[in-house]
């Protein structure tokens, strides 16, 4: 962030040394230590913060994808005439719109194996 060197931090000590004294400089190190350590970890959090924010939006997309998806293929079901979603139980398939008789016997058609019409 910032680009400071041996030589600017030298420099700054002997100025603060000069105006605050030498009674005085640890104590306002100190303390400047303690706004320094709490702008980093306040920066750090807000960084955690973000990231997680992130990683939570791409985990979602897909979730909410797939339920626009279910949402389409539920009203695409709708418009199948007989299908009347609140009469099946949860995890029942939904009954025909027409049971499926089997067909009713009739005559067997008769082979030419053998038989002639004439005989």
């Amino acid at each position: 962030m910032f680009d400071v060197g041996f030589a600017e931090i030298f420099l700054l000590v002997l100025i603060g040394l000069l105006v605050l004294g030498p009674e005085r400089l640890p104590g306002v190190a100190r303390t400047l230590g303690g706004f320094v350590r709490k702008a980093r970890m306040s920066w750090v959090s807000l960084r955690n913060t973000i990231e997680s924010e992130l990683a939570e939006a791409d985990l979602a997309r897909p979730i909410k994808k797939t339920s626009e998806e279910l949402k389409q293929i539920g009203r695409d079901l709708t418009d199948i005439p007989g299908f009347k979603p609140g009469n099946q139980k949860p995890g029942t398939a939904a009954p025909d719109p027409k049971p499926a008789t089997p067909p009713e016997p009739g005559p067997l058609p008769e082979s030419d194996s053998g038989k002639s019409e004439n005989a």
